[in-house]
């Protein structure tokens, strides 16, 4: 398998999308994005975040821990979703659908990418 192969993500949220499904102002989504917890890239001129990073009126648990080992590895966020949303067979899948299960793992595997 080709691992510089980037699986794209399922669906795709603008920030008012991501603040009516947490709940949240659209500005404390923007302090989210600031912080580091979730990440957005723009698409079509829009921010954007992949639907599968946040779970129903949550954010992955261990989704800001991961972005912020890679972001000290370097890596600006369309670096981060390529990472996340490239198959590993060792996985079962991306890092991102990992999460949920092997969160540990993942973010063995973000920190190396620093090393």
């Amino acid at each position: 398998m080709d691992v510089t192969t980037e699986i794209p993500p399922a669906g795709w949220l603008t920030l008012p999308d991501v603040a009516d499904l947490l709940g949240l102002p659209i500005l404390k989504v923007r302090q989210l994005l600031k912080d580091g917890a979730i990440l957005a890239v723009r698409r079509d001129g829009v921010l954007r975040v992949p639907s599968e990073l946040l779970a129903g009126p949550l954010v992955i648990k261990h989704l800001p821990g991961v972005l912020n080992v890679l972001r000290d590895a370097g890596y600006n966020d369309e670096e981060a979703l390529r990472w996340l949303y490239t198959p590993d067979e060792t996985l079962g899948g991306t890092p991102a659908e990992a999460l949920n299960h092997r969160s540990t793992e993942v973010k063995r595997r973000a920190q190396a990418m620093g090393f």
